[in-house]
């Protein structure tokens, strides 16, 4: 075998080993988990009995109903399906359909406990609600706990501060009793993942006191100044709001790359994407607002993805999927439609699901609402629902057509 044969079967080698360990790069890259943030905190009154806090801030009315058929809420934005109530089937079951279909893996919850204080008892309730539907969509969940929520208490007296850590310890044994074993919970080396939004209330040797009893010890994930100060394993990006003033484009890049640069060290991080930044605290009259970050048509989306998607982190967090009140939700709204969907969609490819594809719960949900009363409509409407969580598109779509044509046909 002469030279030149040997030197062309090297470079074909070269050239099937290099093949087969992008392919292999590009597989780890795709089983990174992509999980979205999710508030459980909405009320309305057609499904509580009364407009929540959340929608209203005890500023806004959402009994107003504008010209162009939006209702007065807490929000410089708007959701597409209308201002609606985390307890709400309909609503649920859209959500994940939603999540599922653009390639979402799993839902961070955000959750204060299963006190009755304030509305934390019905955020709780809500969550459990929610977990149901997380299931029936194959999706994972886990928990981002407010200690925050102990700070409430204890400044009403209705928790002494001694009983404090106890309470705690009491909160995370329910947590790894319920839900830290489920086989959807998220987990990261065998270890369940918990992320602490501060934390904000207990120190370093607190947790360290609440988390020793457990049989099986969580992931802890803080925010970035906070997670150091207070021992947690690793560190959750978010939008780096600060100072009530617009926060540019160099400014929050070079605070995710400080952020990345410490996983790059070893430490734990959680990599953010988020759409931008625009609370209305201000406006109802609360507090100053947290800051802006600029939503500069999807663009601010695009570019934290994309660093997230680069960054070495584990998991990626899309920050949020409905904090109106912040300005930071993706799910489709009037303002943007569905960008933010569809270019999680673009960057995960989910088998079986085009593009178009992601309209499909919004209008099923909208034909529910219709057809409420409607026994025939819903019965065919479920079947739909059934084929959406089974990913046969095509089927449900040709259902959901009939139905929106008898609802054409009886509003002319």
């Amino acid at each position: 075998m002469n030279r030149t044969n040997i030197r062309c079967i090297m470079m074909f080698v070269l050239s099937v080993v290099f093949l087969l360990c992008a392919s292999t790069l590009l597989q780890a890259e795709q089983a990174r988990p992509v999980l979205v943030h999710y508030m459980p905190w909405y009320a309305s009154e057609s499904v509580s009995g009364e407009w929540g806090w959340h929608w209203t801030m005890n500023r806004f009315n959402p009994d107003k109903v504008g010209k162009d058929g939006r209702r007065e809420v807490a929000s410089h934005y708007y959701p597409l399906i209308g201002a609606y109530d985390s307890n709400d089937p309909h609503v649920l079951e859209c959500h994940v359909l939603l999540m599922k279909f653009a390639g979402i893996d799993g839902v961070v919850i955000d959750w204060y406990g299963r006190d009755a204080f304030r509305d934390y008892g019905e955020i709780h309730r809500n969550t459990l609600h929610l977990i149901k539907y997380i299931k029936r969509a194959g999706l994972r969940f886990a928990i981002c706990y407010e200690d925050q929520a102990v700070k409430h208490k204890v400044q009403d007296r209705s928790l002494p501060e001694a009983k404090a850590v106890a309470h705690g310890k009491k909160v995370l044994g329910w947590m790894s009793e319920n839900w830290f074993d489920d086989k959807a919970y998220l987990q990261v080396d065998g270890r369940p993942v918990l992320l602490v939004f501060g934390p904000q209330y207990y120190n370093n040797e607190q947790w360290l006191d609440m988390l020793s009893g457990l049989s099986k010890k969580p992931l802890v994930f803080g925010l970035p100044y906070d997670s150091k100060r207070v021992g947690a394993d690793g560190a959750f990006g978010w939008p780096p709001v600060k100072g009530g003033r617009e926060i540019p484009r160099d400014v929050w890049q070079k605070e995710l790359r400080d952020l990345y640069a410490r996983g790059s060290q070893g430490e734990p991080i959680m990599a953010v994407a988020f759409p931008g930044f625009r609370d209305v605290y201000r406006e109802a009259r609360l507090h100053d607002s947290y800051g802006s970050i600029d939503h500069r048509n999807g663009d601010t989306f695009d570019e934290t993805l994309e660093t997230a998607w680069k960054s070495k982190s584990q998991l990626v967090q899309i920050a949020t999927w409905n904090d109106y009140g912040e300005g930071t939700m993706i799910e489709p709204t009037k303002e943007f439609g569905y960008r933010f969907l569809e270019k999680v969609h673009a960057r995960t490819k989910p088998d079986s699901v085009r593009a178009d594809d992601l309209r499909l719960p919004v209008e099923l949900y909208e034909l529910k609402k219709r057809f409420a009363n409607d026994a025939s409509a819903m019965k065919d409407l479920a079947s739909a629902t059934s084929l959406l969580f089974s990913m046969k598109c095509q089927e449900a779509r040709t259902i959901i057509r009939k139905w929106q044509s008898v609802n054409s046909q009886q509003t002319e």
